[in-house]
């Protein structure tokens, strides 16, 4: 290995890891020996593995890695909308838009993937692109959320900008969506 495994892992600004950036990391092209050397920092407690071929340190963003287990993929939905003050039920899941649709628990997280086609996934527009990880913007995952519920009940839309939220609407490529809102916004 070209650099020192605890040196590139703890400078590191990010807290989870995959397999493919490791390799980056670490400038180590072959994956049988950076295999290796990962399963001996995860068996000296250095790193854990937190699923398959994802590794994270002990004081791991959640949320860095919930868009890291199966990407390409954006925190959103109800988990957004609740940390904005749109929807007032709290639910400690944290939700994510993916290309599949699956519920799973990783150490004291529930994580919930929800299936959206991509090119709704893939298009940039409303989203937050943070240091580690893509977060939907409050007008993305109120339209994310009723793209895929058409009964979701928002509490509280008056923190929503309408202009925001109609320059993202033509990404849906959905009629019946943009009634809805347009009869929302009226």
């Amino acid at each position: 290995m070209k650099k020192n495994f605890n040196v590139v892992i703890h400078q590191a600004g990010q807290t989870v890891f995959t397999l493919k950036e490791l390799s980056v990391l670490l400038e180590e092209s072959n994956f049988d020996n950076l295999k290796a050397a990962v399963h001996y920092y995860v068996k000296k407690n250095m790193i854990s593995q937190v699923r398959r071929g994802v590794y994270a340190k002990d004081n791991y963003d959640p949320l860095e890695l919930a868009i890291k287990i199966y990407p390409p993929a954006y925190i959103g939905f109800e988990f957004v909308l609740f940390k904005e003050g749109l929807v007032f039920q709290y639910d400690e899941t944290i939700t994510v838009a993916s290309y599949l649709s699956r519920e799973i628990r990783v150490g004291n997280y529930n994580l919930r993937y929800r299936k959206v086609k991509e090119s709704i996934l893939t298009s940039p527009e409303g989203l937050e692109f943070r240091p580690h990880f893509t977060m939907a913007g409050k007008e993305r995952a109120f339209l994310d959320i009723l793209y895929l519920n058409r009964n979701f009940y928002v509490d509280y839309i008056g923190k929503l900008d309408r202009k925001k939220i109609l320059k993202i609407l033509p990404i849906y490529e959905n009629l019946n969506l943009e009634k809805r809102v347009r009869g929302i916004f009226k």
